[in-house]
């Protein structure tokens, strides 16, 4: 006997603009380059993504120290990881990036890198 397995609309909508992703390098506290796995051996390379919610100093300026200490952190996190990549809405941004939010395993425990950012004053 054949089972039919179902998902109500929120369930699959809550699936959705998941990815499994490799951090290939980090600008600075908010922003990112990740080769996306989309499954079935199907890669994007170099994809620049921007971390939703958050706005990290400049790396330039007045805020060139703290910018750079934004930057050097998120690459202690994430920098050579594989990460799971929630982008938002698979829209781009007015720069050509798309938003998104890290999630990184760490103890077992899936965490947010982008509220890791706030939560350690980089953002």
């Amino acid at each position: 006997m054949a089972t039919i397995f179902t998902l109500s609309r929120e369930q699959l909508q809550a699936t959705l603009y998941h990815y499994r992703a490799r951090v290939t390098a980090v600008y600075d506290g908010d922003t990112c380059t990740v080769d996306i796995d989309l499954g079935l051996a199907t890669w994007i390379h170099g994809e620049k993504i921007r971390l939703h919610r958050i706005n990290a100093p400049e790396m330039t300026g007045a805020d060139k120290a703290n910018g750079t200490a934004a930057r050097d952190y998120l690459r202690s996190l994430v920098l050579d990881q594989d990460i799971i990549l929630q982008t938002i809405k698979d829209v781009r941004e007015k720069y050509g990036r798309y938003l998104g939010e890290i999630w990184i395993e760490r103890n077992g425990v899936m965490q947010n890198v982008n509220d890791q950012m706030v939560l350690a004053g980089h953002a």
